[in-house]
């Protein structure tokens, strides 16, 4: 089944009202509001290398499955973050080029990098930076953003998966947004800090155009994207100490464009953030091409994939009892074939309040069988699971965070202030470093029992 029938104009609209609430209330410019359907919508010190412990025989599922569950709201019984465990092993340890890569899919908190910047921070201060990650072209929505990164840009024609004007052909790239511009379009990035290297994601196709680069004012190269074949590509340049202002400027059109990543030469964690304002599973099963969307995950060589949506289907009981598990399957499913190597993380959507028949803020009354179903789902598919609900309180999370001081979350009960993000970001932080630690103690005692090292630890991660 297609997307969620929500008349164009009227999603566009609410979308918009939702995310106009939330800039004001970061603005302090806001009164309460009553809206009750609103949708979304310095590396550290590193320890000396030393031989890393064997894995373990990974159980049988039965004997997987009587693993006892040692973090409440982080549910992995068949090991699923395992990979995602070695890579951070590595990084921790400094391994020469041991990145830890996460790509983590939400909906409109996502957009504005809300949870994911926390959850970056907070793992590169503990296991090091290795970069900003990917930034989209362009601002598809006003308030994308990325911590770190400010955007300015100008001429670009932006077609995004979940937008009524999507690229007809499918291919919206690594972040679900594709950029066509002619002569003139440009993009200019400037950077909290230096990297080392960028790489630009960009689609081959006949009689594609020429973009030129530039760093620091200074012309690194241009591409020529012109190929017999439409098919998604990616050029890397080397960016010197001091280059924090790039520009990408369209010398012929027509030129169609995805993406920017940026990385350093260090090992630590690079966690991408990748929201689609409106984001469903729905678009991501339609309206992504299954094979360009695969050869951009590959590209990425992920340790760990987080499918991050629900707030957006969460209003639909009978979509959510009948359509939303076989579309939540289908996406899980191509993850897994294009990475097979990478672990799989299901994240649940955040409580979502609205206004009852007592003008009382309480939770939408089909969430919290969403969650189950994504609960279920994860443990039938052998993926992962964090409960962002539970973990932020349960049901009534959201009135009791419209009511704190400072407030946690805007007006219309869904999409979290800073303070509340930090908090989200706070706890999926907390549950993966957990684990983590807890995965290197089971480790730690097999490698005394059996004195082995195998050779899969000190693989690198990239």
């Amino acid at each position: 089944m297609p997307p969620l029938p929500i008349p164009k104009k009227t999603s566009l609209a609410i979308a918009t009202l939702g995310a106009l609430l939330l800039l004001l209330e970061f603005t302090n410019l806001a009164r309460p509001f009553t809206v009750s359907e609103v949708f979304d919508f310095r590396p550290r010190d590193l320890p000396s290398v030393q031989p890393l412990p064997p894995a373990p025989v990974v159980p049988h599922p039965a004997v997987a499955a009587k693993r006892p569950i040692l973090e409440a709201n982080l549910i992995d019984p068949h090991d699923a973050l395992r990979p995602f465990y070695l890579a951070l092993w590595r990084t921790e340890l400094g391994a020469p080029g041991a990145i830890t890569r996460v790509l983590h899919y939400g909906d409109s908190p996502v957009t504005a990098d809300s949870i994911t910047a926390d959850v970056r921070s907070l793992l590169q201060d503990h296991f090091g930076d290795a970069g900003h990650g990917f930034v989209l072209i362009a601002k598809p929505w006003a308030w994308y953003g990325h911590r770190g990164v400010d955007i300015r840009a100008k001429g670009w024609r932006i077609a995004a998966a979940t937008m009524p004007a999507r690229a007809k052909d499918g291919f919206h790239g690594l972040g679900g947004v594709s950029f066509e511009g002619d002569a003139g379009a440009s993009s200019t990035f400037e950077l909290a800090e230096d990297h080392a290297r960028m790489e630009i994601h960009y689609l081959r196709q006949p009689s594609g155009g020429v973009l030129s680069v530039e760093a620091a004012g200074q012309k690194l190269g241009e591409i020529a994207t012109d190929g017999p074949d439409k098919e998604p590509a990616d050029q890397s340049f080397p960016l010197n100490p001091g280059a924090r202002s790039i520009e990408l400027s369209v010398k012929r059109g027509p030129l169609r464009l995805f993406g920017v990543t940026f990385e350093r030469n260090t090992p630590g964690v690079i966690y991408n953030s990748l929201g689609l304002n409106g984001g469903q599973v729905s678009a991501v099963a339609h309206y992504f091409d299954k094979a360009q969307w695969a050869k951009e995950l590959a590209q990425q060589h992920p340790n760990l994939v987080v499918i991050n949506y629900g707030t957006n289907e969460s209003g639909y009981a009978d979509y959510i009892e009948h359509s939303y598990p076989g579309e939540l399957r289908q996406v899980i499913e191509r993850v897994k074939a294009a990475v097979p190597q990478a672990s799989v993380l299901i994240m649940s959507p955040m409580d979502r309040g609205q206004r009852d028949s007592n003008a009382q803020i309480s939770t939408i009354p089909s969430l919290p069988r969403l969650v189950e179903i994504q609960r279920q789902t994860a443990e039938a598919m052998n993926c992962a699971f964090f409960n962002t609900f539970q973990a932020m309180g349960g049901a009534g999370t959201m009135a009791r965070w419209y009511d704190s001081q400072p407030r946690l979350v805007s007006a219309d009960f869904t999409h979290p202030l800073p303070a509340g993000a930090h908090k989200v970001g706070a706890l999926l932080d907390q549950a993966l470093e957990s684990g983590f630690r807890q995965f290197k103690t089971r480790e730690q005692q097999q490698t005394a029992r059996r004195k082995t090292v195998p050779h899969e630890i000190n693989r690198g991660s990239r």
